[in-house]
């Protein structure tokens, strides 16, 4: 959670798998002039490369989510550093962006991933807000969705949402526009308070 007296409120993806909806949200974060972070997979970056470009190109953060989106607490360290080392030099071969941020996959961690991770140089992002977007299966949801994420807002707030949901790139103007109706402003995490 960042500052509490301070109305930024803070935009994230997790983005392990192009469903087909990043184009429309990265249009929308285009249009109304938001900066995001999305945390990205190997997978996402091997299959969805132009989308991580055009990411970059427009300015937002992309941060890691490991290599194979395991629980990252039952890795060896040499296998914790190689989840997040193996994505990092493979992002900036492919880009030339050096990453900074890390989001352990469903927020699995303890003390000393945290430490491990700050020890090769990430920071690690949690949320202090989110929905079940995750399930695809249980998509069509936009007006449910968008009430979740407005009635749990507060200053300072992390939000994670997920790109692989139809309801997130149906609801994502409305909710951007409302937010700021209610005083909120969004920020990158370059500017974390």
């Amino acid at each position: 959670m960042g500052n509490k007296d301070s109305k930024k409120i803070y935009l994230t993806f997790d983005s392990g798998y192009e469903a087909g909806y990043t184009q429309n949200i990265l249009d929308t974060l285009k249009k109304t002039n938001v900066k995001a972070t999305f945390f990205i997979t190997a997978h996402y970056l091997n299959t969805a490369e132009d989308l991580v470009m055009q990411m970059i190109k427009d300015g937002h953060e992309v941060g890691n989510h490991t290599v194979n989106h395991k629980d990252i607490t039952s890795l060896t360290d040499e296998e914790l550093k190689n989840e997040i080392m193996n994505l990092h030099i493979a992002v900036q071969e492919k880009t030339g962006y050096e990453m900074k941020y890390f989001r352990p996959p469903k927020g699995e961690f303890n003390d000393y991933t945290v430490n491990f991770v700050k020890n090769l140089g990430y920071t690690t992002v949690l949320w202090s807000n989110a929905y079940d977007d995750w399930n695809t299966a249980n998509q069509g949801r936009f007006e449910y969705g968008k009430k979740k994420l407005l009635d749990n807002l507060h200053n300072g707030a992390v939000l994670l949402v997920h790109s692989t949901s139809k309801d997130n790139m149906v609801l994502l103007e409305d909710f951007i526009n409302e937010a700021r109706n209610m005083g909120y402003e969004f920020a990158s995490l370059n500017d974390f308070e």
